[in-house]
């Protein structure tokens, strides 16, 4: 059997996304990427952080004690900046409703309906925590910057990427996959912690 780590999501896209990385680089095309779903007893992780490193650690730490596999966890989410830190961790569930994308939207858009387009600046982050079984961890975080409107976009993508518009225009939902994951927050902190794949995992 080859090399094998896990992925702690039950996200196809997610998987989707580390496979094709992984792919790319000799030292690891080789290492075969498990979902949390596709191992029987892997437990769900509540996220109860209060930041996207606690989030994540929770999660990589309890699918490699499961599995006693290498094991990946990202938390991510949107910061406005006139919010200060919101919706953050809270990204998913902003609207009461967890993971309603047009409910979260709709909440974030009439909570910003008095401040001027100009002001509103925004990031996407994600933090990566990769655990070994032995505890060996390593942590990246991946950003991108761009600005909310007020009108949605596009119809790739999930979450508020019809609302996050880049610095060329476009929002994340208007971006083919490879355009997106080629520079999306996750994408970022992935490709940052490949370099700890290839030295932790020969």
């Amino acid at each position: 059997m080859g090399r094998q780590l896990v992925l702690a999501t039950r996200n196809p896209g997610k998987l989707r996304e580390l496979r094709q990385l992984l792919a790319g680089v000799p030292e690891l095309a080789d290492v075969e990427v498990l979902g949390a779903g596709d191992i029987e007893g892997v437990p769900e992780v509540a996220e109860t952080g209060v930041t996207f490193e606690e989030n994540s650690r929770l999660k990589s730490q309890a699918v490699a004690k499961a599995t006693n596999l290498p094991a990946i966890a990202d938390d991510s989410g949107l910061t406005v900046d006139v919010l200060g830190a919101a919706p953050g961790v809270w990204s998913a569930m902003w609207s009461g409703r967890t993971g309603d994308d047009q409910a979260n939207i709709d909440t974030l858009q009439g909570q910003l309906a008095d401040v001027a387009v100009e002001r509103l600046t925004a990031y996407f982050s994600s933090t990566v925590v990769l655990t070994l079984p032995d505890g060996t961890e390593r942590v990246h975080v991946g950003r991108v910057d761009g600005r909310l409107t007020r009108d949605q976009r596009g119809t790739n993508g999930f979450g508020y990427d019809p609302i996050f518009e880049l610095p060329d225009g476009r929002t994340l939902a208007e971006l083919s996959d490879d355009d997106k994951n080629a520079i999306s927050h996750r994408g970022n902190a992935f490709r940052a912690l490949l370099p700890d794949l290839v030295e932790l995992l020969s």
